[in-house]
Protein backbone atom coordinates (compact mmCIF):
# COMPACT_ATOMS: atom_id res chain seq x y z
CA UNK A 1 0.00 0.00 0.00
CA UNK A 2 1.19 3.50 -0.75
CA UNK A 3 0.06 6.84 -2.07
CA UNK A 4 -1.46 8.48 1.01
CA UNK A 5 0.41 11.27 2.75
CA UNK A 6 -1.02 12.77 5.92
CA UNK A 7 -1.27 16.51 6.00
CA UNK A 8 -2.36 18.49 9.07
CA UNK A 9 -4.78 15.67 9.72
CA UNK A 10 -5.73 12.36 8.04
CA UNK A 11 -8.68 9.92 7.55
CA UNK A 12 -10.99 6.64 8.59
CA UNK A 13 -14.62 5.55 10.55
CA UNK A 14 -16.76 3.26 12.79
CA UNK A 15 -19.78 3.20 15.09
CA UNK A 16 -20.65 6.42 16.91
CA UNK A 17 -18.78 6.76 20.21
CA UNK A 18 -20.63 7.67 23.40
CA UNK A 19 -18.01 9.94 24.93
CA UNK A 20 -17.91 13.76 24.79
CA UNK A 21 -16.46 15.50 21.76
CA UNK A 22 -13.79 18.15 21.83
CA UNK A 23 -10.34 18.58 23.32
CA UNK A 24 -6.92 18.70 21.71
CA UNK A 25 -5.67 15.75 19.68
CA UNK A 26 -3.45 13.22 21.38
CA UNK A 27 -1.04 11.02 19.43
CA UNK A 28 -0.03 7.42 19.95
CA UNK A 29 2.72 6.04 17.70
CA UNK A 30 4.54 2.71 17.85
CA UNK A 31 6.20 0.26 15.44
CA UNK A 32 4.26 -2.89 14.58
CA UNK A 33 3.03 -4.89 11.58
CA UNK A 34 6.15 -3.88 9.66
CA UNK A 35 5.27 -0.19 9.69
CA UNK A 36 4.60 2.85 11.89
CA UNK A 37 1.23 2.56 13.62
CA UNK A 38 -0.28 5.89 14.59
CA UNK A 39 -3.53 6.93 16.24
CA UNK A 40 -4.55 10.57 16.55
CA UNK A 41 -7.51 10.97 18.87
CA UNK A 42 -9.46 13.42 21.01
CA UNK A 43 -10.07 12.78 24.70
CA UNK A 44 -10.19 15.10 27.70
CA UNK A 45 -9.91 12.22 30.17
CA UNK A 46 -6.30 11.30 30.98
CA UNK A 47 -7.21 7.95 32.50
CA UNK A 48 -9.42 7.04 29.53
CA UNK A 49 -6.62 8.04 27.16
CA UNK A 50 -4.04 5.98 29.02
CA UNK A 51 -6.25 2.88 29.14
CA UNK A 52 -7.11 3.27 25.46
CA UNK A 53 -3.47 3.51 24.39
CA UNK A 54 -2.49 0.46 26.44
CA UNK A 55 -5.33 -1.56 24.95
CA UNK A 56 -4.37 -0.55 21.39
CA UNK A 57 -0.70 -1.50 21.77
CA UNK A 58 -1.59 -4.74 23.54
CA UNK A 59 -4.12 -5.82 20.92
CA UNK A 60 -1.93 -4.94 17.91
CA UNK A 61 1.08 -6.74 19.38
CA UNK A 62 -1.06 -9.78 20.07
CA UNK A 63 -2.51 -9.70 16.57
CA UNK A 64 0.96 -9.56 15.03
CA UNK A 65 2.25 -12.35 17.26
CA UNK A 66 -0.56 -14.64 16.10
CA UNK A 67 -0.76 -13.86 12.40
CA UNK A 68 2.63 -12.62 11.17
CA UNK A 69 4.45 -14.99 8.84
CA UNK A 70 7.68 -13.34 10.01
CA UNK A 71 7.22 -14.70 13.54
CA UNK A 72 8.40 -18.31 13.71
CA UNK A 73 6.19 -19.02 16.71
CA UNK A 74 3.01 -17.52 15.20
CA UNK A 75 -0.02 -19.63 14.37
CA UNK A 76 0.43 -18.77 10.69
CA UNK A 77 4.03 -20.01 10.76
CA UNK A 78 3.02 -23.23 12.49
CA UNK A 79 0.37 -23.86 9.84
CA UNK A 80 2.88 -23.18 7.07
CA UNK A 81 5.53 -25.41 8.65
CA UNK A 82 3.02 -28.28 8.74
CA UNK A 83 2.14 -28.00 5.03
CA UNK A 84 1.98 -31.42 3.44
CA UNK A 85 2.56 -33.10 6.80
CA UNK A 86 -0.29 -32.74 9.27
CA UNK A 87 -3.43 -30.89 10.35
CA UNK A 88 -3.05 -27.95 12.73
CA UNK A 89 -5.51 -27.11 15.49
CA UNK A 90 -6.94 -23.58 15.32
CA UNK A 91 -9.16 -21.52 17.61
CA UNK A 92 -12.30 -19.45 17.05
CA UNK A 93 -10.32 -16.29 16.21
CA UNK A 94 -8.47 -18.04 13.40
CA UNK A 95 -11.77 -19.47 12.16
CA UNK A 96 -13.00 -15.89 11.79
CA UNK A 97 -9.89 -14.93 9.80
CA UNK A 98 -10.26 -17.93 7.51
CA UNK A 99 -13.91 -17.15 6.85
CA UNK A 100 -12.80 -13.64 5.94
CA UNK A 101 -10.32 -15.21 3.50
CA UNK A 102 -13.23 -17.10 1.93
CA UNK A 103 -15.18 -13.88 1.46
CA UNK A 104 -12.28 -11.86 0.05
CA UNK A 105 -11.23 -14.59 -2.37
CA UNK A 106 -14.79 -14.91 -3.65
CA UNK A 107 -15.44 -11.16 -3.86
CA UNK A 108 -12.25 -10.47 -5.81
CA UNK A 109 -12.55 -13.58 -8.02
CA UNK A 110 -9.22 -14.91 -6.84
CA UNK A 111 -7.18 -11.72 -6.95
CA UNK A 112 -6.95 -11.71 -3.16
CA UNK A 113 -5.48 -15.13 -2.44
CA UNK A 114 -4.02 -15.84 1.03
CA UNK A 115 -1.99 -18.76 -0.42
CA UNK A 116 0.03 -16.55 -2.79
CA UNK A 117 3.14 -16.48 -0.58
CA UNK A 118 5.16 -18.97 -2.71
CA UNK A 119 4.79 -16.57 -5.64
CA UNK A 120 5.60 -13.49 -3.58
CA UNK A 121 8.85 -15.11 -2.45
CA UNK A 122 9.88 -15.69 -6.06
CA UNK A 123 10.08 -11.94 -6.67
CA UNK A 124 12.79 -10.46 -4.45
CA UNK A 125 12.55 -6.69 -4.68
CA UNK A 126 15.09 -6.15 -1.91
CA UNK A 127 17.89 -8.03 -3.64
CA UNK A 128 21.02 -6.10 -4.60
CA UNK A 129 20.79 -7.55 -8.09
CA UNK A 130 17.12 -8.49 -8.57
CA UNK A 131 16.28 -10.95 -11.30
CA UNK A 132 13.24 -12.29 -13.10
CA UNK A 133 12.40 -15.76 -11.75
CA UNK A 134 13.06 -18.79 -13.90
CA UNK A 135 9.88 -19.74 -15.79
CA UNK A 136 9.97 -23.34 -14.57
CA UNK A 137 10.43 -22.29 -10.94
CA UNK A 138 7.64 -19.75 -11.29
CA UNK A 139 5.27 -22.41 -12.59
CA UNK A 140 6.19 -24.66 -9.67
CA UNK A 141 5.37 -21.87 -7.24
CA UNK A 142 2.12 -21.12 -9.06
CA UNK A 143 1.10 -24.78 -8.64
CA UNK A 144 1.20 -24.25 -4.86
CA UNK A 145 -1.20 -21.34 -4.98
CA UNK A 146 -4.97 -21.64 -4.70
CA UNK A 147 -7.21 -20.84 -1.76
CA UNK A 148 -9.64 -23.60 -2.72
CA UNK A 149 -6.89 -26.17 -2.19
CA UNK A 150 -6.80 -25.44 1.54
CA UNK A 151 -8.51 -28.18 3.57
CA UNK A 152 -10.52 -27.23 6.65
CA UNK A 153 -12.51 -28.94 9.35
CA UNK A 154 -14.06 -27.38 12.46
CA UNK A 155 -11.08 -26.36 14.59
CA UNK A 156 -8.46 -27.61 12.12
CA UNK A 157 -6.66 -26.64 8.92
CA UNK A 158 -4.34 -28.48 6.54
CA UNK A 159 -2.24 -27.26 3.63
CA UNK A 160 -2.05 -30.39 1.47
CA UNK A 161 1.20 -29.75 -0.42
CA UNK A 162 4.70 -29.13 0.99
CA UNK A 163 5.64 -25.54 0.21
CA UNK A 164 2.11 -24.17 0.44
CA UNK A 165 1.86 -21.19 2.78
CA UNK A 166 -0.64 -18.70 4.13
CA UNK A 167 -0.03 -14.97 4.36
CA UNK A 168 -2.51 -12.40 5.66
CA UNK A 169 -0.37 -9.51 4.45
CA UNK A 170 -2.90 -8.55 1.78
CA UNK A 171 -5.51 -7.54 4.32
CA UNK A 172 -4.21 -8.03 7.88
CA UNK A 173 -3.06 -4.47 8.45
CA UNK A 174 -6.36 -3.06 7.21
CA UNK A 175 -8.25 -5.49 9.46
CA UNK A 176 -6.20 -4.22 12.42
CA UNK A 177 -6.95 -0.58 11.54
CA UNK A 178 -10.68 -1.26 11.63
CA UNK A 179 -10.44 -3.15 14.92
CA UNK A 180 -8.57 -0.29 16.59
CA UNK A 181 -11.09 2.23 15.25
CA UNK A 182 -13.90 0.17 16.73
CA UNK A 183 -11.95 -0.08 19.96
CA UNK A 184 -11.83 3.73 20.06
CA UNK A 185 -15.58 3.94 19.56
CA UNK A 186 -16.24 1.31 22.23
CA UNK A 187 -14.02 3.15 24.71
CA UNK A 188 -15.86 6.45 24.20
CA UNK A 189 -13.09 8.25 22.30
CA UNK A 190 -14.65 11.40 20.82
CA UNK A 191 -12.79 11.32 17.49
CA UNK A 192 -9.89 9.36 16.07
CA UNK A 193 -7.79 8.75 13.02
CA UNK A 194 -6.13 5.33 12.86
CA UNK A 195 -3.19 5.23 10.45
CA UNK A 196 -1.14 2.07 10.08
CA UNK A 197 1.36 2.68 7.30
CA UNK A 198 -1.11 4.95 5.47
CA UNK A 199 -3.99 2.49 5.65
CA UNK A 200 -6.57 4.67 7.35
CA UNK A 201 -9.86 4.82 9.19
CA UNK A 202 -11.47 7.98 10.58
CA UNK A 203 -13.88 8.17 13.48
CA UNK A 204 -15.88 11.40 13.38
CA UNK A 205 -14.03 14.65 12.54
CA UNK A 206 -11.12 16.17 14.49
CA UNK A 207 -12.03 18.89 17.03
CA UNK A 208 -12.73 22.22 15.36
CA UNK A 209 -12.43 20.84 11.84
CA UNK A 210 -15.02 19.57 9.38
CA UNK A 211 -12.99 16.55 8.28
CA UNK A 212 -9.66 14.75 8.36
CA UNK A 213 -7.47 15.74 5.40
CA UNK A 214 -5.24 13.34 3.48
CA UNK A 215 -2.76 14.15 0.76
CA UNK A 216 -2.66 11.92 -2.31
CA UNK A 217 0.90 11.12 -3.27
CA UNK A 218 1.94 11.92 -6.83
CA UNK A 219 3.29 8.69 -8.43
CA UNK A 220 5.43 10.78 -10.75
CA UNK A 221 7.03 12.58 -7.78
CA UNK A 222 6.99 10.28 -4.72
CA UNK A 223 6.94 12.23 -1.48
CA UNK A 224 4.93 15.10 -2.95
CA UNK A 225 1.18 15.44 -3.13
CA UNK A 226 -1.22 15.89 -5.98
CA UNK A 227 -4.53 16.85 -4.41
CA UNK A 228 -6.07 15.74 -1.13
CA UNK A 229 -9.16 14.14 0.37
CA UNK A 230 -11.47 15.37 3.11
CA UNK A 231 -13.14 12.51 4.97
CA UNK A 232 -15.34 11.80 7.98
CA UNK A 233 -16.25 8.28 9.14
CA UNK A 234 -14.71 6.43 6.21
CA UNK A 235 -11.76 4.18 5.45
CA UNK A 236 -9.09 5.00 2.88
CA UNK A 237 -6.36 2.89 1.27
CA UNK A 238 -4.12 3.13 -1.77
CA UNK A 239 -2.19 0.56 -3.78
CA UNK A 240 0.78 1.43 -5.96
CA UNK A 241 3.95 -0.16 -7.30
CA UNK A 242 5.97 2.93 -8.14
CA UNK A 243 8.10 2.71 -4.98
CA UNK A 244 8.87 -1.02 -4.94
CA UNK A 245 10.00 -2.23 -8.34
CA UNK A 246 13.07 -3.14 -10.38
CA UNK A 247 14.14 -2.99 -14.03
CA UNK A 248 15.76 -5.85 -15.95
CA UNK A 249 16.74 -5.52 -19.62
CA UNK A 250 14.75 -2.32 -19.86
CA UNK A 251 11.52 -3.82 -18.50
CA UNK A 252 10.01 -2.67 -15.23
CA UNK A 253 8.61 -5.16 -12.70
CA UNK A 254 6.41 -3.83 -9.89
CA UNK A 255 5.83 -5.56 -6.56
CA UNK A 256 2.08 -6.21 -6.88
CA UNK A 257 1.73 -9.80 -8.08
CA UNK A 258 -1.34 -11.22 -9.79
CA UNK A 259 -1.74 -14.63 -8.08
CA UNK A 260 -3.67 -15.93 -11.07
CA UNK A 261 -0.62 -15.63 -13.35
CA UNK A 262 2.36 -15.36 -11.01
CA UNK A 263 3.57 -12.19 -12.73
CA UNK A 264 3.69 -8.57 -11.57
CA UNK A 265 0.83 -6.41 -12.74
CA UNK A 266 1.79 -4.59 -15.95
CA UNK A 267 -1.34 -2.80 -17.11
CA UNK A 268 -0.10 0.78 -16.92
CA UNK A 269 -1.55 1.49 -13.47
CA UNK A 270 0.65 3.33 -11.01
CA UNK A 271 -1.81 3.98 -8.19
CA UNK A 272 -5.33 3.10 -7.05
CA UNK A 273 -7.04 4.87 -4.15
CA UNK A 274 -10.37 3.88 -2.62
CA UNK A 275 -12.65 5.46 -0.03
CA UNK A 276 -15.06 2.97 1.53
CA UNK A 277 -17.01 2.14 4.67
CA UNK A 278 -13.99 0.45 6.27
CA UNK A 279 -10.24 0.31 5.83
CA UNK A 280 -10.45 -3.40 5.06
CA UNK A 281 -12.92 -2.81 2.26
CA UNK A 282 -10.91 0.13 0.91
CA UNK A 283 -7.68 -1.89 0.91
CA UNK A 284 -9.16 -4.92 -0.81
CA UNK A 285 -10.85 -2.75 -3.42
CA UNK A 286 -7.74 -0.67 -4.14
CA UNK A 287 -5.55 -3.75 -4.64
CA UNK A 288 -8.15 -5.49 -6.79
CA UNK A 289 -8.78 -2.38 -8.87
CA UNK A 290 -5.04 -1.96 -9.41
CA UNK A 291 -4.77 -5.52 -10.73
CA UNK A 292 -7.83 -5.16 -12.96
CA UNK A 293 -6.75 -1.79 -14.37
CA UNK A 294 -8.92 0.69 -16.30
CA UNK A 295 -11.81 0.38 -16.97
CA UNK A 296 -12.52 -2.89 -15.14
CA UNK A 297 -11.06 -1.63 -11.87
CA UNK A 298 -13.36 1.40 -11.87
CA UNK A 299 -16.33 -0.81 -12.67
CA UNK A 300 -15.40 -3.14 -9.82
CA UNK A 301 -15.21 -0.29 -7.27
CA UNK A 302 -18.56 1.06 -8.47
CA UNK A 303 -20.15 -2.37 -7.94
CA UNK A 304 -19.63 -2.02 -4.16
CA UNK A 305 -22.26 0.24 -2.50
CA UNK A 306 -20.72 3.31 -0.91
CA UNK A 307 -17.23 2.83 -2.35
CA UNK A 308 -15.53 5.42 -4.54
CA UNK A 309 -12.11 5.37 -6.12
CA UNK A 310 -9.43 6.82 -8.36
CA UNK A 311 -7.00 4.96 -10.62
CA UNK A 312 -3.90 6.71 -11.93
CA UNK A 313 -2.09 5.29 -14.95
CA UNK A 314 1.12 6.36 -16.62
CA UNK A 315 -0.78 8.84 -18.76
CA UNK A 316 -4.32 9.27 -17.39
CA UNK A 317 -6.64 9.38 -14.38
CA UNK A 318 -9.99 7.59 -14.07
CA UNK A 319 -12.41 7.84 -11.18
CA UNK A 320 -15.81 6.62 -10.06
CA UNK A 321 -18.85 8.84 -10.36
CA UNK A 322 -18.89 9.94 -6.72
CA UNK A 323 -15.17 10.24 -5.96
CA UNK A 324 -15.36 14.02 -6.40
CA UNK A 325 -17.31 14.37 -3.15
CA UNK A 326 -14.16 13.51 -1.16
CA UNK A 327 -11.76 15.75 -3.05
CA UNK A 328 -10.76 18.64 -0.79
CA UNK A 329 -10.94 22.13 -2.26
CA UNK A 330 -7.75 24.15 -2.21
Amino acid sequence: MAALISQSFRVPPVAEPTGPAGGPLRRLAFPALGTLCEVQYASQDDRLASDFEKSVVSWVNGFEARYSRFRSESLISRINAAAGKEWVDIDADMEVMLKLCDSLHFMTQGIMDPTALPLIKMWDYKATNPRVPDAKALQAALALVGWKKVQRQPGKIFLPSPGMALDFGGFGKEYAVDFVAQLAADRGIAAALVDFGHDLRALRAPPGRPAWHIGLEDPQRPGSTRGSLAIVNRGVASSGDYLRCFVVDGKRYGHIIDPRTGWPVANGCTQATVVASSCLQAGVLSTTAFVLGVPRGIEFIQSIPGAEGLIVTSNSRAQTRGFYQYVASN
